[in-house]
C-alpha cells in the first residue's frame, strides 16, 4: 500500500508538472499600505512563469487564479523547493488559502498542462495574491519549524476520520483529517470538510494550543477541553472531536 501511495503521488506530480523547464521569474509587488496584488498575464505553449514573494511562517496566503483556458493552472512552491508544491492547481482547483510553513521566498508557478502546451495553446489570466498575519504567527517556534512545516508541505504521518460540525447548532458529521507529529504530543492536524475547506489545529506537549482561524468567518475564538482520551475543540463556530491517539499515535 505504501508503495502504491508513493507511486500515485509521483504520477500526480508528473501530470501537474509544467511543460517546460524554461521558467521566467517575476517578483510580486504590493502597493504601499496594501497586502494584496492583482496580476494580469499570458502564457503560450510551454511557457512557465514563477511569481515570487517573501513571507513569514505563520502568515496566511490566499491565491485565486482566473484563466481563459481551462488547461492553465498555478502551483504554490515553498522556500527551497526544487519543484515540490504545497498546492497543485491541476488537482485542487484555482483557489487556495493556507498557513505558510516557513520563512522565505514562495513561488506561484503558472503554466499550461503538457497536452495544451504541445498544441501551442495560449491563456490569459488574472492572478490575485493576498497575505495577512494569520492566527498562527504567534505560535511557538517548534510548531512553525517542525510538524507545522511538514503539514504545510503535505507530509503527514497518519490520516482518518473524526466527528466535526461546520456551523453552530449543526449535528456532528465526519471530516477527514491528516496529522504531522513530533515526539511528546506535539502535532499539527489538518481537518478537511466536505466542501474542501480546511482547518489546522495545533498541539504542543499534549495540549491543544490553537488553530488557524484566518478564514473562520470573522469568529476568531478558540476553546479546547479534554474528556478522558478525547479532545473537544471549538474553533470559531466549528466543532471537532479529536482522539488522543491521533495526536500521540498508536
Amino acid at each position: 500500500m505504501k508503495t502504491f501511495l508513493i507511486a500515485s503521488a509521483l504520477a500526480l506530480a508528473s501530470l501537474a508538472a509544467p511543460a517546460s523547464a524554461d521558467i521566467r521569474t517575476k517578483p510580486v509587488q504590493f502597493k504601499a499600505g496594501t497586502s494584496s496584488a492583482t496580476i494580469k498575464g499570458t502564457l503560450k505553449g510551454d511557457q512557465t512563469i514563477d511569481y515570487t514573494l517573501r513571507a513569514r511562517a505563520g502568515q496566511t496566503m490566499s491565491v485565486s487564479f482566473s484563466p481563459s483556458n481551462d488547461a492553465a493552472y498555478f502551483n504554490v512552491l515553498p522556500p527551497g523547493s526544487t519543484g515540490e508544491a504545497i498546492f497543485i492547481g491541476s488537482t485542487s482547483g484555482n483557489e487556495w488559502t493556507g498557513t505558510l510553513p516557513a520563512d522565505g521566498e514562495y513561488k506561484l508557478r503558472t503554466y499550461l498542462m503538457r497536452s495544451a502546451a504541445r498544441r501551442n495553446e495560449s491563456a490569459s489570466y488574472t492572478l490575485t495574491v493576498a497575505i495577512d498575519a494569520g492566527a498562527h504567527a504567534s505560535a511557538p517556534a517548534s510548531v512553525r519549524a517542525a510538524h507545522g512545516e511538514r503539514a504545510g508541505q503535505g507530509r503527514f504521518d497518519a490520516s482518518g476520520q473524526i466527528p466535526c460540525a461546520r456551523h453552530k447548532g449543526q449535528p456532528m458529521g465526519q471530516c477527514g483529517f491528516a496529522v504531522a507529529r513530533d515526539a511528546g504530543g506535539s502535532a499539527t492536524i489538518k481537518i478537511t470538510h466536505a466542501d474542501g475547506r480546511a482547518r489546522l489545529i495545533y498541539f504542543e506537549k499534549g495540549k491543544a494550543i490553537g488553530a488557524d482561524l484566518s478564514q473562520a468567518d470573522g469568529d476568531m475564538s478558540f476553546k479546547a477541553t479534554k474528556e478522558a482520551d478525547l479532545f473537544k475543540i471549538q474553533a470559531g463556530q466549528e466543532r471537532y472531536e479529536i482522539p488522543e491517539a491521533a495526536v500521540f499515535g498508536g
